[in-house]
């Protein structure tokens, strides 16, 4: 059984105004301590957050209409364990660092069906629908290894491209089949062509030493967001170029973002700041502080569903935060 904690945290708008927003403290069943959360993925048609934890070797469903969780099982608790998790046509896609594998599950039966071994590591995973692979970033061996689920009941690593650096984060823009993703160790942005398998576009990620972490994008103004460990910052992806259109502070400790059309918003969470950050993206590309709201130590992890609630990882309380604009 989920229990669920209701606080309450004023959210800062505009100075002459705020918002009420109300935050739910989810813990994951079976977690006695801390969690360890990396990349979740959020099923906006069904209402849906998944969430792979590593030490119980699970990845939870989180219904964010009733806060009640599903725990689909049978992979592997180790931490470092599973990393990351995607969603395309009907299945959810699993990478497990220890293995290392990619695993498949079928989103209606909630059920783990098949795993692909790979011989690389495994940390974020992206589903690419235009070639219905799964492209995975190996950040230790400095390389993407691609896996075919044109079967997901039988998935196969198929091939490897090699970059210049440590890959960290992904998003994918399938209308002109473009795979993106960072190199931390290089402050770099990388475009690249997932029929090809070649890279590009190489750009500055304007992040400073602190190197990028992860990605977000708007595939209908093709404006792409880099998550750097303070902020994040907004790359003109549309004539190839990667102009640096404007950038956000929000505090120390980013590592995920997400972006939500509706609105025009990008969510981030800064995990040594405490705080989720809320900014409306511009015609132009310009980042605009929209709103904030304290959140946990550790919290660096925010997927936002189509309505706007954002769930949060807090990996030291071992749950989530549902957050979402009071009614």
């Amino acid at each position: 059984m989920t229990t669920v904690l209701l606080l309450h945290f004023l959210f800062a708008a505009d100075p002459a105004t705020s918002v009420q927003l109300k935050a739910v403290a989810v813990p994951l069943p079976s977690i006695r301590d801390s969690a360890s959360l990396d990349y979740f993925a959020v099923e906006r048609a069904a209402g849906r957050v998944w969430i792979p934890e590593s030490t119980t070797g699970a990845v939870y469903v989180l219904d964010l209409a009733t806060k009640k969780m599903v725990a689909v099982g049978g992979f592997s608790a180790n931490r470092p364990g599973l990393s990351a998790v995607s969603l395309g046509d009907g299945w959810a896609f699993v990478g497990n660092r220890r293995t290392p594998e990619l695993c498949t599950v079928n989103v209606r039966l909630l059920k783990k069906s098949a795993c692909a071994s790979l011989t690389a590591s495994s940390d974020g995973v992206a589903y690419v629908a235009s070639t219905k692979e799964v492209w995975v970033t190996s950040p230790g061996d400095r390389m993407l290894t691609i896996v075919d689920v044109h079967d997901p009941d039988h998935p196969k690593q198929t091939a490897h491209v090699a970059v210049l650096g440590r890959p960290e984060g992904y998003a994918v823009d399938d209308a002109r089949t473009l795979f993106f993703t960072n190199l931390e160790d290089k402050n770099q942005t990388l475009a690249v062509d997932v029929r090809t398998r070649k890279v590009v576009k190489t750009w500055s990620a304007h992040c400073g030493a602190g190197g990028p972490r992860g990605l977000a994008y708007d595939d209908k103004r093709q404006f792409l967001f880099v998550a750097c460990t303070d902020g994040a910052r907004v790359l003109d992806a549309r004539d190839g170029d990667g102009t640096l259109l404007s950038s956000l502070t929000v505090g120390a400790g980013v590592d995920n973002i997400d972006y939500l059309d509706a609105g025009h918003r990008l969510y981030v969470a800064a995990g040594k700041a405490n705080r989720l950050s809320v900014a409306e993206v511009s015609e132009k590309g310009e980042l605009m502080p929209l709103a904030s709201a304290p959140t946990a130590p550790g919290a660096r992890v925010v997927v936002v569903e189509d309505d706007g609630t954002a769930v949060v990882g807090d990996p030291t309380h071992g749950g989530v935060l549902v957050v979402s604009p009071s009614r």
